[in-house]
């Protein structure tokens, strides 16, 4: 039988607010264990939590940015569990009226476009972290992260494939990055997800019975994911078996997820309104003004990379994703650069290299007026284009002036015809069988001439002048 993939995606983003949700501690990544805490954010009797002001304007803003609607009326509630990271035995989130509804947004996957409906998105704090001591068996909690504000962005079930899902997951990320809303690091746990999936034979209208897999922190261990719970769902019901509903771990080492808990019926969190916070009221005239702070979005910003600098589709798509690199690229044709030049560069070596390193693509170690004077000097001729690749090696281990890499490193561009013409006949000389497959018709003769010579001049040969040589050479004979 054909089965269709159903997915849903809940996504939790840390806001990049300077201090948390309902105090002021800091909210900082890192830091000595239980040194960004405080009587509120560690639960202690008789205390009262002050909602952060800014945290709502930032729900406001990623709501604009992603088509919601925005509640005008609003409350928080106590979400009631106990679990040793939670000092309350309660998180205070948002039940029945969040801040932001009815949203979407629009993905693009292998020339198809599509709208995923967001349900909701709402505030709530983080809770502590765990720390699983292997060698004396003991785990002790860092209450660091509780209350370190969130919002959580419900999707509706729209996507079919993994490939929807991880599109999803990197326009929602841009979208975010490009707001300042979250700084995105999933590597510190600041953007993370659970994953919704079932499948249901193809053409049935009702859903097939889901799984949810919790905290899944990277967009590649989503995908696999993905790929791996609609693989064992199609196997359970090929074999007869029914799907059980259920929270599964994923093990991204193993490429497996495991059974955490049965979720036969949702789990009774018994809400009720917080009463230590007042209501939240949002008049249009707030909602106008965070409007006035959102900047260019991904999507606006491709389509005018498209007509200002001429890019390709695909290209403006590649560098407008990371708002990182799209300031990058600006910043250098502020200087004067070329931008089909800088992105090129930044889309190809630039990128290899950050992947390479395991860096983020906000930790490119030179500057985009170094960049910017790399590709003058390409231009001018002063060095080749395969020169140019090795300054950029060079800048990412010792970042410098281009001009001082390229003189210590002895990659000035030979462009004396009549020192590159001496090679040239030595070269054509040492191979009379590339000279008779040039006669033969045989054009790939002159790439390997022109390789050679390329190699007698330790790769700082004019490779232009040098064809150019070795073709009139060829010619003569």
């Amino acid at each position: 039988m054909n089965y269709e993939t159903v997915i849903g995606l809940e996504v939790h983003a840390e806001l990049s607010t300077a201090s948390k949700i309902y105090c002021g501690c800091p909210n900082e990544f890192g830091g000595e264990t239980n040194t960004h805490c405080c009587p509120i954010c560690t639960g202690m009797p008789g205390v009262l939590p002050v909602l952060n002001k800014k945290v709502v304007d930032y729900a406001i803003k990623a709501g604009l940015a992603t088509n919601c609607e925005i509640t005008k009326i609003g409350k928080q509630d106590r979400k009631n569990y106990f679990y040793p990271d939670l000092p309350k035995a309660y998180q205070t989130s948002q039940f029945d009226l969040p801040i932001c509804k009815n949203g979407h947004v629009d993905i693009e996957v292998n020339g198809v476009k599509k709208t995923i409906g967001i349900t909701r998105i709402h505030i709530e704090e983080d809770a502590g972290k765990l720390l699983h001591d292997a060698s004396g068996g003991n785990t002790l909690v860092d209450y660091n992260r509780c209350g370190v504000p969130l919002i959580e962005i419900v999707s509706e079930p729209d996507m079919r494939s993994p490939e929807e899902a991880r599109e999803f997951l990197e326009t929602l990320k841009s979208i975010l990055e490009y707001t300042g809303v979250s700084d995105c690091k999933m590597q510190e746990g600041s953007l993370r997800c659970d994953v919704n999936v079932s499948i249901r034979p193809v053409g049935q209208k009702e859903f097939g019975t889901r799984t949810e897999m919790k905290n899944v922190n990277s967009f590649r261990a989503a995908f696999r994911a993905i790929e791996y719970e609609v693989k064992r769902q199609t196997i359970e019901l090929e074999m007869g078996n029914l799907i059980t509903q259920e929270t599964r771990r994923w093990d991204d080492e193993k490429s497996a997820s495991y059974s955490m808990r049965s979720k036969e019926e949702a789990h009774d969190y018994r809400y009720f309104p917080e009463p230590d916070l007042v209501t939240i009221a949002i008049d249009d005239a707030w909602v106008a003004a965070v409007k006035e702070t959102l900047p260019e979005l991904p999507n606006a910003r491709k389509e005018r990379y498209i007509k200002e600098f001429n890019l390709s589709e695909y290209d403006a798509s590649q560098i407008t994703s990371s708002i990182h690199l799209a300031n990058f690229l600006e910043n250098c044709v502020a200087l004067g650069a070329n931008a089909k030049s800088v992105n090129n560069w930044i889309l190809s070596d630039i990128s290899r290299l950050v992947n390479e390193k395991n860096l983020e693509q906000s930790e490119i170690p030179f500057t985009p007026e170094q960049l910017a004077k790399l590709i003058k000097l390409i231009e001018d001729g002063t060095i080749s284009n395969t020169a140019g690749k090795k300054v950029v090696e060079e800048l990412f281990e010792n970042p410098r002036d281009p001009e001082i890499i390229v003189k210590e490193k002895g990659l000035v561009q030979i462009s004396d015809e009549g020192a590159l013409l001496k090679i040239v006949t030595e070269i054509i000389e040492n191979n009379p069988q590339s000279v008779a497959d040039y006669k033969a018709g045989k054009d790939k003769a002159i790439g390997f001439l022109v390789g050679q010579t390329m190699r007698a001049t330790k790769g700082q040969g004019n490779p232009q002048l040098l064809n150019k040589l070795v073709k009139e050479e060829l010619d003569k004979r």
